[in-house]
């Protein structure tokens, strides 16, 4: 259990004493060819190696921070967003170097398992499936970003890595090769309940939503959804409460296919509450990330009918975004407060003293509720901490830093006013973890829901709408908003599908790879106009469309100096 034993892997469920633990061995990264003399010569290296390559998971930019792209934003702007990104930025290079790595890793753990490690062959087997699925999706991050990278699958000297860009459908077969090898080998079990000691662990079910979501990039649509209904046939199933989903509690529950394990231990815990929480949090964090009011506006009224802020504020819409703010302020503003409005230039004969908080929250009430699950809205509560003692703060504006009868949501950004994530942030005073990133919330990678939704894609692009939409309306049945209609057509379901991706997997690191494999980054993202907002829809801080090469990242200037036979991807050459 995760109280008594402390897991030297994020994704390694299957625990390991503290005392066997060796941090600086699993952290060390290879600088010659492996050590496989003496890596793998007992069974206890043997579980530290296999460790090692789990532990690699933690590397690089975690899941939600490639939301930041499209469903989140970031407090400050990134150079992917503003226009300033070239084949030299660190994002590139760390996530190229933190991917292969994990490969690297794995090449040393296939390695050491064939020909060195004492292990018996039931368990080396299956430690063999489980590393032959990690480099499958340390490749499958890889080509998603970069589409075709080199491909090595034996252990190599870091001085010998010169071999050239394989292409992106080279690359894809070698994913499906390891995920099939992971799906055939028999000691591999088929999937892990919670309750069992190894859940985190890679299992069948793994091996075939990872597969399934490989089949959706190389557009064999049927074998798609022949891998996603073994994954249902596995017995994964929708959880029965969208928002408890996401509490610790519930984290090993039959929605959650692969997840990446965190205990509350610092270096091995989660950081969504760093990253995600408020000033009002446990902790007192830092809001790195917000939410776009573009996703809120996603989120539809429970009935199905599509949100318009018109329907709550006549002419909204058609006003400039800097003067919305009128209608967003907090009841009984005092006189400075007032003049303070006014000297922005707002028509504070639009203000309600008395009717203003009501008048916003009319606009939030009666949504899909998933939006409240996932965000903290405008005039929402929010049980954060107040020294040791619980606190209920309120997301009001102007913020106020009064104590007794008024707790405003304090954030580190007091003069804007944005809407926060509420999705995985740890409530009260005392959650039991020992610092703001070190919580034990697991980082989900592959869920039903998520199964569920590029099932129905496949089945649509195969000119099945009707069951496209049996399987949509599963994941809206659970969240409480009305079903979709039977009749509706393939492309305004294709939408559809889309945008009830983007609702249910908010936060969740998954949306900004799907618009890189829809092309739908520069209408979703790049707008004209479009920017870091407030909830009113106020910009400070513009992004910036630097061409259709966004959808496939530059292979980092660093690489190609190391290896000069690695070519540049369209558009990246200056």
């Amino acid at each position: 259990m995760k109280n008594i034993k402390i897991i030297c892997a994020m994704g390694l469920a299957a625990t390991i004493l503290v005392s066997s633990c060796d941090k600086d061995l699993l952290d060390t990264v290879p600088k010659t060819q492996v050590l496989k003399k003496n890596m793998w010569l007992t069974e206890n290296l043997t579980d530290q190696g296999v460790t090692g390559v789990y532990q690699n998971l933690r590397n690089g930019q975690l899941l939600y921070e490639y939301d930041t792209y499209v469903t989140l934003q970031g407090r400050d702007n990134s150079t992917l967003m503003n226009g300033t990104a070239t084949p030299s930025s660190g994002i590139f290079s760390s996530e190229w170097q933190n991917l292969y790595e994990g490969v690297h890793r794995a090449n040393d753990a296939v390695y050491g398992l064939t020909n060195v490690s004492p292990t018996e062959a039931v368990k080396k087997t299956r430690l063999l499936a489980e590393v032959k699925f990690l480099r499958a999706f340390y490749y499958y991050r890889l080509n998603q970003l970069y589409k075709g990278v080199p491909i090595y699958t034996e252990l190599i000297e870091w001085d010998k890595i010169d071999k050239p860009r394989s292409t992106e459908g080279e690359v894809w077969n070698l994913i499906l090769q390891d995920l099939t090898d992971c799906i055939n080998e028999t000691n591999l079990p088929n999937r892990y309940e919670g309750s069992n000691a190894n859940f985190g662990r890679i299992s069948k079910s793994a091996a075939y939503a990872l597969r399934g979501k490989v089949y959706m990039y190389t557009k064999e649509w049927q074998k798609a959804i022949e891998d996603f209904q073994k994954v249902k046939d596995l017995g994964h199933t929708l959880f029965g409460n969208y928002e408890n989903l996401f509490k610790g509690e519930n984290e090993k529950s039959a929605e959650v296919i692969f997840s990446i394990q965190n205990i509350a231990l610092a270096g091995y815990g989660s950081n969504y509450q760093f990253r995600f929480g408020s000033r009002s949090a446990f902790g007192s964090n830092w809001n790195t990330y917000l939410v776009h009011p573009d996703a809120v506006d996603r989120y539809q009224k429970k009935d199905g009918t599509p949100f318009n802020w018109n329907d709550y504020i006549p002419g909204y819409n058609a006003m400039e975004p800097a003067k919305r703010e009128v209608f967003f302020l907090r009841n009984n503003l005092n006189a400075t407060e007032i003049t303070n409005m006014e000297k922005k230039g707002l028509n504070m004969s639009l203000y309600l003293p008395t009717g203003n908080e009501q008048r916003i929250l009319n606009a939030y009430a009666d949504r899909d509720p998933r939006l409240a699950s996932n965000v903290i809205l405008p005039y929402a509560t929010f049980v954060g901490a107040n020294g040791a003692t619980d606190q209920t703060f309120t997301s009001r504006w102007p913020y106020r830093q009064e104590f007794g009868t008024v707790f405003d949501l304090r954030t580190d950004i007091v003069p804007n006013f944005y809407y926060y994530p509420r999705k995985f942030v740890y409530t009260g005073a005392n959650p039991g973890i020992p610092n703001r990133e070190a919580g034990a919330y697991d980082y989900i990678v592959i869920r039903y829901a998520d199964i569920l939704l590029l099932w129905a894609e496949a089945l649509n692009e195969l000119h099945k709408p009707g069951e496209a939409v049996l399987k949509v309306n599963e994941v809206r049945t659970r969240a409480n908003v009305q079903t979709f209609n039977m009749g509706i057509d393939e492309d305004n379901l294709r939408k559809e599908i889309r945008e009830e991706r983007r609702r249910e997997l908010m936060c969740e690191g998954v949306i900004y790879f799907d618009e890189l494999r829809w092309k739908t980054l520069k209408e979703t993202s790049f707008y004209t106009g479009n920017g870091i907002k407030e909830v009113w829809g106020r910009v400070n801080s513009l992004y910036s469309w630097g061409g259709d090469q966004l959808y496939t990242w530059p292979i980092p200037q660093i690489e190609r100096e190391r290896n000069t036979s690695l070519t540049q991807n369209s558009g990246w050459d200056n």
